[in-house]
């Protein structure tokens, strides 16, 4: 028990020197450019306190449960041998993580209110739900299949750039054909997709298989599936804007 607690002050210090820098470049920024004391400050300083905690809480549990589950899981199922098995539970935690994923929630919620403003409040409140809704379950399907690509990649040993080039490629022809704020969109969202939960899943789950198949190098072939993750919802989000205009 008493161990649990020193990791999870030690994961709560590491958590906090991330967040200093943060909060010290809006500290400085609010006094010599803004200049003006900061409206509601004990409401700020409290935010941050339970940012830094709620994180620490949130990181750990993911490495106590969430973490050993998936990595126990795919090791399972690469023993077994079976790769429809292997590209399903690899689209299934891709959509699975991706839903939960906070940050592409907050780029969802705040992309649908930006694109709904000018509306009516009634009406722009259904429209901002449904796009938010809309793009998360989009994104949380791109992901999926951009794992279950990057677990294929790993089995069959092929290069990162037979995706990465041309599908860069792709989404920036996309970017230019759509001409609209939903690229941006897109490209954000991309983004957000491989965060917080996402990262260290499918790390561990490429990581860990590359180790099972005789033949890959984990350094080698393990990495990569992130640099999917995040390219994938730039290309579907985009598909998926001009097909239904």
């Amino acid at each position: 028990m008493w161990s649990q607690v020193v990791a999870l002050l030690r994961e709560m210090g590491r958590n906090l020197r991330d967040l200093l820098p943060i909060l010290f470049v809006i500290a400085l920024f609010q006094l010599l450019v803004i200049r003006e004391p900061m409206q509601e400050l004990e409401h700020r300083v409290l935010g941050a306190i339970f940012s830094l905690v709620g994180l620490t809480l949130f990181v750990r549990g993911l490495g106590m449960s969430i973490f050993p589950l998936g990595e126990g899981m795919a090791d399972w199922l690469a023993r077994r041998g079976s790769l429809l098995l292997l590209l399903g539970f690899g689209f299934a935690l891709g959509f699975g993580s991706t839903i939960a994923e906070p940050a592409l929630s907050a780029i969802a919620d705040q992309a649908a209110h930006a694109l709904t403003s000018a509306e009516d409040t009634a009406v722009a409140y259904g429209k901002e739900a449904r796009f938010s809704l809309t793009l998360r379950y989009t994104v949380a399907i791109a992901v999926g299949i951009a794992v279950a690509m990057g677990v294929l990649r790993v089995v069959k040993g092929w290069p990162i750039t037979w995706f990465v080039v041309p599908g860069y490629l792709l989404a920036i022809m996309l970017a230019l054909i759509s001409q609209s704020a939903i690229s941006a969109v897109a490209f954000d969202a991309g983004t957000a997709a491989t965060s917080a939960i996402n990262v260290p899943l499918m790390m561990a789950l490429g990581v860990g298989l590359a180790a099972m198949i005789r033949g890959r190098n984990p350094l080698l072939d393990g990495f990569g599936v992130v640099a999917l993750a995040s390219l994938s919802p730039m290309i579907v989000v985009q598909l998926f804007s001009l097909i239904i205009g």
